[in-house]
């Protein structure tokens, strides 16, 4: 086919040999072209491989409407966001047209009589896939106009009369015919803006004012709900939930390597964050998810750990510019800078106030311990552990230098432990290295082998 931009006109259109394709033939075109090469349809999106990717491309093959189900933070948006890669990179529209309508279909009254009275000469214009997407949050506010559509008053001032259709100023739905329109949270739509949906999504028309405007309408309504809201409160309306053809539940990464892969993708990180760290942060998470002093109901979305990444490499870099160290490199020690400032993301069950920083702390020593072990197993400590006994400490703190933290190493004696120890974690600088002994050190005082004390911000194992 001759490069878009090359063509201007319906003419012009027609003779590079350009079919009209409806919309779901369109998606699910590409989708099933993408299978067969190979390629990744769906690229940033972690853990949904064997369970909701394969839901979701059955509902694309069967041309149906999406509504995905899920917690907070687990990626529901982003993967609705996703489905522009599988609509074409540039599609035709007839150029000036409100609705972005093919020339080869066209469907408002306008554009049908414009189409008829210039025949080949239609002016074409071409849109980019990422120009076909729509995404609207639900709030209480939103209104039919929003959606759907209104009057105009300054085309019936204009001389049209309230029964002609040009009078329409049309609503986000009609304007994403031929693309896609994703609704977030829609049980948050009040009930008589969700009826305003219900012949769009079915019989493909629009109601306005009280007459109807038959349009045939080609778009993808795709939404996302919270399961309590969408199954229990009865926040949406049993007619519109019937005419979504796909109903799938999202849930939370499966696996440790899967939440790890997830916040190393979202979390900009102003510092270097260690991987045993972004381990640590996402076996707390997941410890939030299975507490029975959290609400579950609300959920523990994956920005906690990504907002405990991005807190921990801040502090850091806080660190770093304070002690003028060359490299900022993140540290255990910096773990308790994201308890600090990241409680206010979790919802607790009635009857844990006052105990919420307990938790958070407790949960947190949990994910330090276990993550320790998993590098440490069969690591001989004795040598340390004796050291500490004999009166020798260890002081380390939000603001110790690396430098400082390393200087102890040798009044503890002679060893390959602390060499063993950074080997495992990949630590290479001296940044690194602190940050490896203050892991070992903290997994000795958790498995109560040595004694930590914390004041002002710096910590003494002895």
């Amino acid at each position: 086919m001759t490069s878009p931009s090359a063509i201007t006109t319906t003419g012009q259109l027609r003779e590079s040999g350009h079919t009209f394709r409806p919309l779901r033939e369109e998606l699910r075109e590409n989708l099933l072209a993408a299978l067969a090469e190979g390629r990744d349809p769906w690229p940033g999106i972690h853990g949904f491989d064997a369970t909701v990717i394969p839901q979701l491309e059955r509902a694309i093959l069967a041309g149906h409407d999406i509504v995905l189900l899920g917690e907070r933070g687990q990626g529901k948006t982003r993967l609705l966001r996703s489905l522009v890669g599988l609509l074409d990179e540039w599609s035709p529209v007839i150029e000036g047209s409100e609705l972005g309508e093919h020339p080869f279909h066209p469907i408002t009254p306008v554009s049908i009589r414009r189409a008829a009275e210039l025949g080949d000469d239609l002016p074409v214009a071409w849109k980019h896939r990422s120009e076909r997407y729509a995404e609207k949050l639900a709030t209480p506010d939103t209104s039919v106009a929003d959606l759907i559509g209104d009057i105009d008053p300054i085309k019936v001032a204009e001389g049209r009369s309230l029964g002609d259709p040009e009078t329409i100023h049309y609503g986000l739905v009609p304007r994403s015919h031929r693309g896609i329109v994703a609704i977030n949270e829609l049980p948050d739509l009040a009930e008589r803006i969700q009826v305003s949906l219900l012949n769009v999504m079915e019989e493909r028309d629009i109601q306005i004012r009280g007459y109807l405007l038959r349009l045939d309408l080609d778009v993808l309504v795709v939404a996302t709900a919270n399961p309590e809201d969408y199954t229990n409160r009865g926040r949406i309306i049993t007619p519109l939930q019937d005419r979504f053809g796909a109903e799938i539940r999202t849930h939370y990464p499966l696996t440790i390597a899967e939440e790890i892969a997830v916040i190393r993708q979202e979390a900009d990180l102003v510092a270097e964050v260690p991987e045993y760290l972004l381990e640590v942060l996402a076996r707390f998470t997941r410890n939030l998810r299975e507490s029975e002093a959290v609400d579950q109901r609300a959920g523990v979305s994956a920005r906690f750990a990504i907002a405990g990444a991005e807190t921990i490499a801040a502090a850091a870099l806080h660190r770093a510019t304070r002690q003028r160290e060359e490299v900022a490199v993140a540290r255990p020690v910096d773990l308790e800078t994201a308890v600090d400032v990241l409680g206010g993301k979790i919802e607790f069950e009635t009857g844990e106030e006052g105990r919420e920083h307990a938790i958070l702390e407790h949960l947190l020593r949990t994910a330090i311990a276990d993550t320790a072990r998993s590098y440490f197993r069969g690591l001989d400590s004795t040598v340390l552990v004796e050291a500490l006994r004999e009166g020798v400490t260890v002081m380390t703190g939000e603001q110790v230098s690396a430098a400082d933290v390393l200087a102890a190493m040798p009044v503890l004696g002679e060893s390959d432990l602390y060499d063993e120890a950074a080997r495992r974690l990949g630590a290479n600088t001296p940044s690194e290295r602190a940050g490896a002994m203050e892991l070992l050190l903290e997994s000795l005082y958790l498995e109560r082998r040595i004694g930590k004390d914390t004041v002002a911000g710096e910590t003494v194992y002895g």
